[in-house]
């Protein structure tokens, strides 16, 4: 019996050699053999044929009679398929214990701390270095609130919100009443602008996944100040973010395409 490529990789993926599967294969050919008809059959040597059906057996393919000499039956693929995913269970959740119970422990001994989601962006360079990755790497949706102190940075990003604008990406900016009209008229040839008064916050949401938000500023070593943001690649922190975006958005005032 000869089966498609697809089938054979499937069945190999499931933990089958391929000495097993041509000894299945067999038997769904010929119906129950005993293990020396099994090898001439499937070509598998006789010097392996009880190491693989004991590996098939183990796994739930075929079963056994009690005659002499003794033969073996395949098994239905739905129920051998079945068994295995019920003892991969049983073996993960018994795996599962074993582990944390072991290591969880020392993890939280050690006083190591996972990879974390949120990093600190500080001074107007590496500030525009994030935006400028979300904004290059935005495919779908680009939300940015733009306050009055952070107006020069849209300058630079203008050609770039351009090419997201050609390829079709939805690009809303809340703005600060108080930009500059000239400003506000070049963003709205690539976007939807809405202006708000009071609006003291900004930020950029790429997609929905990553964030970065304006903190404000704060003094470096030599005592002068220099703008902070928090960059997030965490889909709950930017979901939360374009939630309150889309409650400024709401309550703010439209600026038409010109």
């Amino acid at each position: 019996m000869s089966i498609s490529d697809r089938s054979r990789k499937a069945m190999e993926n499931l933990g089958l050699t391929s000495y097993e599967i041509r000894v299945y294969l067999s038997l769904l050919d010929y119906g129950a053999m005993t293990a020396a008809d099994i090898s001439k059959k499937s070509g598998v040597p006789y010097s392996k044929i009880y190491e693989v059906l004991n590996g098939l057996e183990e796994k739930g393919w075929l079963e056994t009679d009690s005659s002499r000499p003794q033969k073996f039956f395949p098994k239905s693929p739905s129920s051998a398929l079945e068994a295995m995913r019920m003892r991969q269970e049983t073996n993960f959740r018994e795996s599962q214990s074993i582990v944390v119970n072991e290591l969880m422990p020392m993890y939280t001994k050690s006083g190591i701390k996972e990879r974390p989601e949120i990093w600190v962006a500080r001074g107007v360079f590496n500030i525009v270095a994030k935006v400028n990755e979300i904004v290059q790497n935005a495919r779908q949706e680009l939300l940015v609130a733009l306050p009055f102190v952070a107006a020069e940075v849209a300058k630079p990003l203008q050609p770039v919100l351009r090419t997201l604008h050609d390829k079709g990406v939805k690009i809303n900016i809340l703005a600060s009443a108080k930009i500059a009209p000239e400003m506000i008229k070049a963003l709205s040839r690539v976007a939807e602008v809405r202006l708000k008064d009071g609006l003291f916050g900004g930020g950029v949401i790429g997609d929905g996944k990553q964030v970065v938000l304006l903190l404000g500023e704060g003094t470096v070593g030599n005592g002068t100040f220099e703008p902070i943001a928090i960059w997030a690649d965490h889909a709950g922190l930017a979901g939360f973010a374009k939630g309150y975006f889309q409650y400024l958005w709401e309550d703010s005032t439209q600026r038409k395409k010109k």
